[in-house]
């Protein structure tokens, strides 16, 4: 397997200045630097699909298992109940509080499991190119429910609120807020190490030879290790 890149025409403008530039065949670990305010373009990761393949099916795993066993438990007077996330949202739906619960439901349930299936189905259409056009609108949409995926959020007022009733009842924390906090870590590396830029140029629609035919239009980045 070649260690540069064949990014060489595809074009880029630079986050911090507006110029536009074509990437140069990166080596791994090597990063592209505009050419005029030498900002980082984009770094050539290596084994980019094989490492968020693995960290794709290592976050769907521990998605279910935080989603099926129980997140949280309180002792009072000898009585103990437990509850789950879904739990949680269910609670808050039947006190009245709708808008919260469907904010829960969507930021700490639906938009973490939409992250992982959309990079999942991704990374695993990627490993044939070409890839289908419609790898083109998981990754768009990839990008989007990854803003809205707020499990450390969730965790953040779990916690403040363990505070809050600790002088009341007993608190036992559940298997499911260990996997949660040990998912945030890991869905953070997921976004780290996936390369879009090699995922754009494996789908299809996307051909290496459609780059201007005047070379010298556009300004050729830096390369530095």
């Amino acid at each position: 397997m070649s260690h540069v890149s064949g990014f060489a025409s595809r074009l880029l403008a630079c986050p911090d200045c507006d110029l536009l530039q074509r990437l140069p065949p990166v080596r791994v670990g090597a990063v592209a630097c505009c050419a005029r305010c030498h900002s980082p373009l984009w770094r050539h990761k290596a084994d980019s699909l094989d490492r968020t393949l693995a960290l794709s099916l290592a976050a769907a795993v521990l998605l279910l298992i935080a989603n099926t066993v129980p997140m949280l438990g309180l002792s009072v007077a000898g009585r103990e109940t437990f509850t789950t996330v879904f739990g949680g949202v269910l609670a808050m739906w039947r006190d009245g509080q709708n808008e919260v619960a469907m904010l829960v439901l969507f930021t700490a349930l639906i938009a973490p499991a939409l992250e992982v299936g959309c990079l999942l189905t991704v990374v695993l259409a990627l490993r044939q190119p070409p890839a289908p056009p419609w790898v083109g609108t998981l990754l768009r949409g990839y990008e989007l429910v990854r803003e809205w995926s707020m499990i450390e959020i969730m965790l953040l007022g779990v916690l403040v609120a363990l505070i809050k009733i600790a002088e009341l009842a007993t608190v036992i924390p559940g298997l499911a807020l260990f996997v949660l906090g040990t998912l945030v870590f890991l869905l953070a590396a997921m976004a780290a190490v996936f390369d879009p830029h090699e995922a754009w140029e494996r789908i299809e629609w996307v051909h290496p030879g459609s780059a201007p035919a005047d070379p010298g239009a556009v300004a050729i980045p830096q390369v530095r290790r």
